[in-house]
């Protein structure tokens, strides 16, 4: 039986989660499937996973030979990458992540345009507002909105947005405006639990650089939920300019201490690895930078 095939089945079913999701991935039948991964562990001589009637998990020898089984297919992948980025033609699946509301508000209007220039490439989106692992879940290419910290993987600009703490009119004239953010302290705030900054907001002002510890009475783990909280008069946020503009525009929101500014994130398209870009994540990065404005 193929050894690289069983590797194949085996990350398959543990990323996938399940015995039919990952015969519904490779096209292959869950009884196929089952076989593969039996015979591994056979040849083996060890259970990878722990089956149960509700869930897959993986047993101590499983974890480790996944992690290897990883690194090996990567491997794999990277040596095909090198024979394809010479042909220079962009064709076969992209694995794209990206988090929910920009994934949904300014990614998703592009995929059509994108699949017209080039045919050839299957696109397989996942909107998760999780930081998730590239190499280890298999993506090609994921979408980060952050002030990027040093990393092995490779990252271009695509565009940036600035955090604004905005709050409704209705809590405006309920609550009082803040004017400096050491107000924000007994203000009533809707918290983003995915905030790098935990529940420290930063500013610049007159006075330079600031950060101020809110006690938010709500968390979300997404951002249009924090803002329909926002125009719902319920407290105050700090979401990007890409999330608020629409109902700053629409005066549901309004910005608060304009005489302070938050933090400036880049937008940025993360892979891999620098050498042996493959056609389709070239063509795809060129043309999100092409796509969008320098600021959202």
């Amino acid at each position: 039986m193929d050894r690289l095939l069983e590797m194949q089945t085996f990350c398959n079913v543990v990323e996938a989660g399940s015995f039919v999701a990952a015969s519904e991935n490779l096209g292959m039948s869950k009884a196929a499937v089952s076989r593969y991964v039996s015979e591994l562990e056979s040849r083996l001589g060890v259970r990878l996973l722990q089956r149960t009637t509700r869930r897959l998990s993986l047993t101590g020898e499983g974890e480790v030979f996944y992690v290897r089984c990883r690194e090996l297919l990567a491997g794999v992948e990277e040596a095909e990458a090198e024979i394809t980025a010479r042909n220079d033609v962009a064709r076969g699946t992209l694995r794209v992540n990206a988090p929910v509301s920009f994934g949904i508000s300014h990614l998703a209007p592009l995929w059509g345009e994108f699949h017209a220039r080039y045919p050839d490439v299957e696109l397989s989106i996942d909107l998760s507002d999780r930081l998730v692992d590239i190499v280890e879940e298999g993506f090609d290419l994921a979408i980060r909105i952050a002030t990027l910290q040093s990393s092995t993987l490779v990252s271009r600009r695509i565009t940036s947005t600035r955090l604004i703490a905005c709050a409704s009119s209705d809590y405006i004239a309920t609550h009082g405006a803040p004017v400096k953010p050491e107000d924000l302290a007994s203000h009533r705030i809707i918290g983003y639990s995915n905030f790098t900054t935990g529940n420290d907001w930063p500013f610049e002002g007159p006075d330079g650089a600031t950060s101020v510890r809110v006690r938010p009475w709500m968390y979300a783990n997404n951002g249009e939920t924090c803002c329909a909280a926002a125009v719902a008069g319920q407290g105050i946020v700090l979401q990007p300019g890409f999330l608020v503009h629409k109902d700053l525009d629409a005066g549901r929101l309004v910005e608060l201490m304009p005489d302070y500014r938050s933090t400036e994130l880049g937008v940025y398209a993360v892979y891999p690895t620098r050498k042996f870009v493959t056609p389709k994540v070239r063509v795809l990065v060129d043309y999100l930078v092409s796509a969008f404005p320098d600021a959202l």
